[in-house]
């Protein structure tokens, strides 16, 4: 190679081709190749038909019929006997030829238009109030055009949270964003079907949602990026005591996050934010209709399931219909729109929080149950045999 390139630059400076020669201790025919070549010398194999060229045609057939098959199956179904990475090395040079491709293109945001939504999901346990600890979402929001990213850390990923989150999150942005892109999440939608008060909630809030297809992550990459993101840049070397600690951590790492320039934009989120809330739509002038809601007959126990767990009620209410209602913060317990009993929401499952209160009410009314009613005294009444006699028509017969 070195030589080739000192045989070009002596024959441009005006060097003979004979004197090259000399000068390199190489033939004149050596010196006049090089010359007349556009690139520079390089070993090229004889091709000789190979083990592999007699199980070609056979694999071809399999790939042509089952692209994705695995190279140790297909060696098995042809009857290959060499050696397995030589025979992976063949088949990962005909698979493409019988792979469907899929490109992704490069898409571009205008103001306004679309937010990504996605769940994260954090790889560090949170511990929750029974002592134990658990892996929980985190619903992220990040807004196309500007790349401003909101996220709060949420109990679940049910239909009800999932949308308790979204509309708390939306608040703090101001707007609406006018097309909330998912993919297949089950608490949001699969296909062409919709959960339960997913349609309801995006007609109050009069945006589209985007259910996107199967094997599509570009459509969302911005989000997958950040969560990507976070894993790197937040969670090393922090510890978190519950998730509202969590939150409050993650809302103040956000703050700045939100300022470092994108390098895609070549901006930061929150220089872009205006413009990007400016084109979207306003927020509803009535809120939607979301959390966890039930009503029941408040029973003997008075307690009630709402969120994954039993919360005491009142006992003064026991027999009347009562509305349960929860949040991502607490639980509120009304009877004919009054509210009667208020619990902070626990994130742990299948546990019973009782008020001391509401057990020192059922202990006074259970006393008074047990004791005896006292009845009103009134004077014997005692009817006079006359009337029947006038009843059965005997008032005129004598008794001898």
């Amino acid at each position: 190679m070195e030589d080739w390139a000192l045989i070009r630059r002596l024959a441009a400076e005006g060097e003979p081709h004979a004197r090259i020669a000399v000068r390199l201790g190489i033939s004149r025919t050596t010196v006049v190749k090089a010359v007349n070549s556009d690139a520079p010398p390089s070993y090229v194999r004889t091709p000789v038909e190979t083990s592999f060229a007699v199980f070609e045609p056979r694999v071809r057939a399999l790939l042509a019929e089952y692209p994705d098959m695995p190279a140790t199956v297909i060696a098995e179904r042809v009857g290959w006997t060499g050696s397995s990475s030589w025979f992976r090395d063949n088949v990962a040079r005909l698979r493409p030829e019988r792979r469907r491709v899929d490109p992704a293109d490069r898409l571009t945001w205008a103001a306004g238009d679309a937010a990504q939504c996605d769940l994260w999901f954090p790889p560090k346990k949170i511990p929750l109030e029974n002592g134990t600890a658990a892996l929980l979402p985190v619903l992220v929001i990040t807004a196309a055009y500007s790349r401003f990213v909101l996220a709060r850390m949420i109990p679940t990923k049910t239909t009800e949270d999932l949308l308790l989150g979204t509309w708390q999150l939306l608040q703090l942005l101001g707007r609406v964003p006018r097309r909330l892109i998912w993919d297949n999440e089950r608490g949001i939608g699969r296909g062409p079907h919709r959960a339960e008060g997913v349609p309801a909630f995006m007609g109050t809030l009069a945006t589209k949602l985007v259910l996107l297809r199967p094997r599509d992550p570009e459509s969302k990459g911005i989000v997958e990026r950040k969560n990507g993101w976070f894993e790197t840049s937040f969670m090393p070397g922090r510890s978190f005591a519950s998730p509202q600690d969590f939150n409050d951590q993650f809302t103040d790492w956000l703050d700045t996050a939100n300022q470092k320039v994108v390098r895609t934009t070549k901006a930061r989120p929150v220089d872009l934010l205006e413009a990007d809330r400016a084109a979207m739509l306003a927020l509803p002038p009535v809120p939607p209709i979301v959390g966890w809601r039930k009503q029941v007959r408040l029973g003997r126990d008075y307690y009630v399931n709402i969120a994954r767990n039993d919360y005491s009620v009142d006992p003064t209410w026991i027999g009347r219909m009562v509305d349960a209602h929860a949040d991502l913060d607490r639980i509120q317990v009304r009877l004919d729109g009054r509210l009667i009993t208020e619990h902070p929401r626990v994130w742990a499952r299948g546990l019973t929080i009782t008020d001391t209160g509401h057990v020192d009410t059922a202990r006074r009314l259970r006393q008074e149950f047990q004791q005896p009613r006292t009845q009103a005294a009134s004077d014997d009444m005692v009817r006079d045999l006359a009337d029947y006699d006038r009843a059965f028509g005997l008032e005129s017969r004598e008794v001898s």
